[in-house]
């Protein structure tokens, strides 16, 4: 069997991640009240800011390996918004907390507000079902 390699590194793991929160916040923005799909475009927001997360400790580790700590510390705390963010939301979220999801959104709205997304884009969809797998991962313990 021959070696899977991964041609995109985790900076553009992290911007497409970006520009779909942007997507979404679009989408949620447009939206009259807070319906189902409206529940699915914030969850999906949570996974997107954990993943988020995720890559910026990927990224850190080689820099941290070569001992460069300073430039992985500033790294760190200009993404250190990304964690409790997200936190804040899936509570909200989970506790059905309508204040709660409204300013978890609004602080993310701010924090989106300067990534430009075509109108014609290919992401597509990837909200879909994110509520369901949200409360998923509550009932397993997370």
């Amino acid at each position: 069997m021959s070696r899977v390699i991964k041609t995109e590194n985790v900076a553009t793991d992290r911007t497409r991640l970006m520009k779909a929160m942007a997507i979404a916040m679009r989408e949620l923005i447009a939206k009259q009240g807070f319906d189902s799909q409206a529940r699915d475009l914030a969850a999906f927001m949570v996974f997107a800011l954990d993943g988020v997360t995720q890559s910026v400790e990927r990224s850190v580790q080689p820099w941290e390996k070569r001992g460069y700590w300073v430039k992985a510390d500033r790294f760190r705390m200009d993404w250190a918004w990304t964690e409790p963010t997200a936190n804040k939301l899936r509570n909200a979220l989970l506790a059905d907390d309508m204040g709660g999801i409204a300013e978890g959104i609004a602080s993310l709205a701010q924090r989106l507000q300067n990534i430009d997304v075509p109108a014609k884009h290919r992401l597509g969809t990837p909200w879909v079902g994110a509520w369901e797998k949200l409360n998923a991962a509550k009932s397993a313990g997370r």
